[in-house]
């Protein structure tokens, strides 16, 4: 009986002894794996000493190397849009850059009065337009800015429109526009920050003005403001993209603006706890703003 109790004990010693030996080989094979494997791989853990806690470590294992595969992806795809978006800023200062010296340069070698006076002219045009395109640049900053606080108090949207459009008046004067607003409620007001919320609405006007085509309609429904009207022809913009920063519809970015506005209005309309979206149907863009409690 005894010698029966001890071969018994015996063989459970070892067949746990060949258990941890199994276990010890499938660690020692993950880890050769972890410490071989390519980081840009998309190799995974197998299990080959199969059981319930050495399929779940190699899930667990799995999962990880998925959630680093999944942040090195978007570390590259971050990467590649700021070297996207380097490149068009660079392009959109040298060009009027350049314009401003050569004009300069024309300046120093004709003697004619009124030739003169042209270069200065066209010279000014372009700096006034890298002195636009830098104060974007600036703006854009403040309002990506994570630390930077905005003062949320109740705003009467109407008369901010209205100041808005007032501001406005030489740009539909110019380009032989009207702008239609319709609201269902004139005592219509949010929660929003005044100067981040007039900034909002004077990017969204400029936005349609510079790249629409005839009248702009502004129609306030509910929390919702809706800026429409026809985009110029072949100007068709990506609406997925029309809120990324440097994007202009434009592929030859000969437009007007540095392809910061929208950027900026979806940048202050988070901080606010608004949000704003938009929509092509046919020729007609609009983009509508909703606007917080």
């Amino acid at each position: 009986m005894l010698e029966l109790v001890l071969a018994g004990f015996v063989l459970a010693v070892a067949c746990t002894a060949g258990a941890v030996a199994l276990y010890e080989r499938e660690l020692r094979r993950m880890a050769r794996f972890l410490d071989g494997r390519d980081p840009a791989s998309n190799e995974r853990v197998g299990v080959e000493f199969a059981t319930s806690g050495t399929r779940a470590l190699a899930r667990a294992v799995n999962a990880t190397l998925d959630a680093h595969g999944e942040a090195n992806a978007a570390v590259f795809e971050h990467a590649r849009a700021f070297r996207r978006d380097l490149a068009a800023l660079s392009h959109d200062i040298r060009t009027p850059l350049a314009g401003a010296q050569g004009y300069l340069q024309f300046y120093e070698r004709t003697g004619d009065e009124a030739e003169c006076a042209r270069c200065v002219a066209e010279a000014r045009e372009r700096l006034a337009a890298m002195r636009t395109l830098t104060d974007r640049l600036f703006d854009h900053a403040k309002a990506a800015d994570p630390d930077a606080e905005l003062t949320l108090v109740r705003v009467e949207v109407l008369p901010l429109l209205a100041d808005v459009l007032a501001a406005a008046y030489p740009d539909f004067l110019e380009r032989g526009a009207v702008p239609e607003v319709d609201f269902a409620d004139d005592e219509f007001s949010a929660t929003a920050d005044a100067d981040a919320l007039a900034r909002v609405l004077s990017n969204l006007v400029t936005n349609a003005l510079r790249h629409g085509a005839g009248d702009v309609r502004i129609i306030q429904r509910g929390r919702t403001l809706s800026f429409a009207n026809a985009v110029r022809e072949g100007a068709a913009p990506d609406v997925e993209r029309l809120f990324d920063r440097f994007y202009k519809a434009d592929v030859a970015r000969n437009g007007e603006g540095a392809g910061l506005g929208l950027s900026i209005v979806a940048n202050l309309c988070e901080k606010m706890g608004a949000s704003v979206e938009a929509h092509l149907e046919g020729d007609e863009l609009t983009i509508t703003l909703t606007l917080a409690e």
